[in-house]
């Protein structure tokens, strides 16, 4: 089987079919250039999906990757970002072994192809050439022929003519002898012309076609070759990273099988494990009697005034809990004011203000005088203790000590810090002896380097250490306070945790478990519990409903107040604004903007108009 030998006239159909089967490779190529451009993308969308759910450092988020269950989820997350890379290794392989290659051997391909077809042009040429040649010597001999065959009808023509000369005859005979000779070398160059055209049909058609249609089959039949080793590398190429992605997925399936509930159970337990002993039991207040009554210390009951003798938390909610008081409310009031109000101004000019209001304090004064010496009467509550305890995280007042965290949060926070400290320290005393041994090196070898240079390097490292030891001590003595507090969990201590001596509250009041807060700090001044007190009174005062305080009237500022404190409002000489608490004797009124917006004002910056109903209201 030979295209040489079965296809000898049709150069034409070949040279179409090998331009098709290199337009296939092309065809090719670009399809493999395409599947890794789309390998690259997925293994880019890949890598971004990873590293898009990828905790945050630093953050809080980062914090919560402890448990199991989320370190399964980040490790699914590192073996997705490992399942992208075979991809990106699919597309690099593919780009290096197929399509560069595969391109290069194109232009070769293409290169060789136009050889070939070149030589059987010029084969073609060639036997055209002698073609024309014998045509034109088998012409030139059919018309010498003619003509020798005319001279001689002429001569005889002139020869049997009597009227003739002789010399005409002569010259006829003469002409007809030229004429058969040229019609004899004619003939005699035909022949030969005829010979070399047979030999060499013989070899375009038996020797230098087949030739070259065989090469252009052995090339063809390479390029089929070629796609066929480049659709098994194509298969080859993804199946050498199977194994990769097998052990991908191999890795997600282990950090499955790591999740522990139990281990994230007490993880849960140590991350918001207070420290604090369960209440004890509420103590039965007898209402029938007509002595001052009590209430137990782990009570929640409040009373809204000294009149009132319901329990507050079998009424209609009046007993909630500070997590569900509205911020705004709550913030408002933390920060009313307590100090006494500037004077009003000379003038109305804002500079005429010497001195802005004091820095307002967590309650209101009225309040204050109002159930001040009700609540001194009555041992601290827990709960709003631990109320305050989250105020000051809203308000981001974070101690050094972290007083405002639980007993438990707090130690481990502390030992966090002092080891935080204690490599800061090594990390010191490391520099340190290695500044020594280079001084000593320089001591030993003057023209290394000076000496007395380290010295002021020296001394700022041992003075680092000195004040790392020094922070690290306060904070381990914290630690150690707190660790010596924290209560036994036994059965007893859970017993007797909430138990209060009712009949002598002073007596209560006055012991280290009282003074204690519940972030573990004591509270040594007695006006803080007072403080806690009232606010524990205040909310079903002020947080029983959860809607804002409806206006109560208006009132126009007389001069322009700068509120540049925590609890009041800026306002400016002639605005008017919504009146929503009234003086309560303090000299501070209550005001609002908008919804959002509201604070206290001096009351003699303000002129008040009432509403009278919604006042009887």
């Amino acid at each position: 089987m030979s295209w040489g030998t079965e296809l000898w006239d049709q150069f034409d159909n070949l040279e179409k079919h090998t331009q098709w089967g290199i337009d296939i490779l092309e065809k090719y190529i670009k399809f493999v250039k395409e599947r890794t451009e789309i390998e690259l993308s997925y293994a880019k969308q890949l890598r971004n999906l990873s590293k898009k759910y990828q905790p945050k450092k630093n953050s809080k988020e980062e914090e919560e990757y402890r448990y199991t269950a989320c370190k399964a989820f980040l490790s699914t997350l590192n073996e997705m970002n490992d399942y992208a890379g075979q991809h990106e290794v699919i597309s690099e392989n593919m780009t290096s072994q197929i399509t560069v290659e595969l391109a290069r051997y194109v232009q070769e391909l293409k290169q060789e192809r136009k050889s070939h077809f070149h030589d059987g042009r010029k084969a073609q040429q060639h036997i055209e050439t002698c073609w024309k040649q014998l045509e034109s010597s088998k012409r030139r001999f059919e018309r010498d022929c003619k003509e020798a065959d005319r001279a001689q009808q002429y001569f005889e023509k002139m020869d049997a003519d009597i009227n003739v000369t002789k010399a005409d005859v002569e010259k006829a005979r003469q002409q007809a002898q030229m004429r058969h000779q040229m019609a004899e070398d004619s003939k005699a160059d035909y022949s030969s012309i005829l010979q070399k055209f047979n030999h060499e049909q013989h070899e375009y058609y038996h020797t230098h076609i087949p030739n070259i249609f065989q090469k252009i089959q052995e090339m063809e039949e390479r390029r089929i070759v070629r796609i066929g080793e480049s659709v098994k590398t194509y298969a080859e190429l993804d199946r050498q990273v199977i194994p990769i992605i097998g052990k991908c997925l191999d890795g997600i399936v282990k950090a499955a099988e790591s999740i522990d509930p139990k281990t994230d159970s007490q993880l849960a337990i140590e991350a918001y494990k207070s420290g604090f002993e369960p209440p004890g039991d509420i103590e039965f207040e007898d209402y029938t009697q007509p002595m001052k009554r009590t209430v137990s210390d782990n009570s929640l009951s409040n009373s809204r005034g000294e009149g009132k003798s319901e329990l507050k938390f079998g009424g209609k909610s009046k007993g909630k809990l500070w997590p569900f008081i509205k911020k705004n409310k709550l913030m408002s009031l933390l920060t009313s004011p307590h100090q006494p109000p500037p004077p009003p101004p000379a003038s109305a000019s804002p500079s005429a203000v010497p001195n802005g209001p004091q820095s307002p304090k967590q309650q209101k004064e009225p309040l204050s005088h109002r159930f001040n010496e009700f609540m001194t009467s009555k041992p601290k509550i827990h709960c709003f203790r631990s109320l305050k305890r989250g105020l000051s995280l809203k308000l981001g007042a974070t101690p050094e000590d972290f007083s405002n965290l639980p007993p438990e949060q707090r130690r481990k926070k502390l030992q966090q810090k002092v080891d935080e400290l204690n490599k800061e320290i090594q990390k010191e005393m490391d520099q340190r002896d290695a500044i020594t041994k280079m001084k000593d090196v320089y001591l030993k070898n003057p023209q290394m380097g000076d000496p007395a240079s380290l010295d002021h390097k020296l001394a700022e490292v041992s003075q680092n250490i000195e004040k790392l030891r020094l922070e690290a001590q306060k904070f381990e003595a914290w630690l150690a306070e707190v660790e010596g507090r924290l209560p036994a969990r036994s059965e007893q201590a859970r017993r007797q945790s909430g138990m209060y001596d009712v009949q002598n509250p002073p007596a209560v009041n006055n012991c280290a478990q009282d003074r204690e807060s519940p972030d573990g700090s004591y509270t040594e001044e007695q006006s803080q519990e007072s403080e806690v007190k009232v606010l524990a009174t205040d909310f079903d005062d002020e947080f029983d409903d959860e809607e804002s305080l409806p206006a109560i009237g208006t009132c126009k500022a007389l001069y322009t107040f700068e509120g540049q404190n925590e609890g009041t409002i800026s306002v400016v000489e002639g605005e008017t604004l919504y009146v929503i608490e009234e003086d309560k004797g303090d000299g501070w009124t209550r005001i609002r903007r908008s919804e959002d917006e509201e604070g206290y004002v001096p009351t003699s910056y303000v002129e008040v108009y009432l509403d009278k109903n919604a006042k009887d209201s």
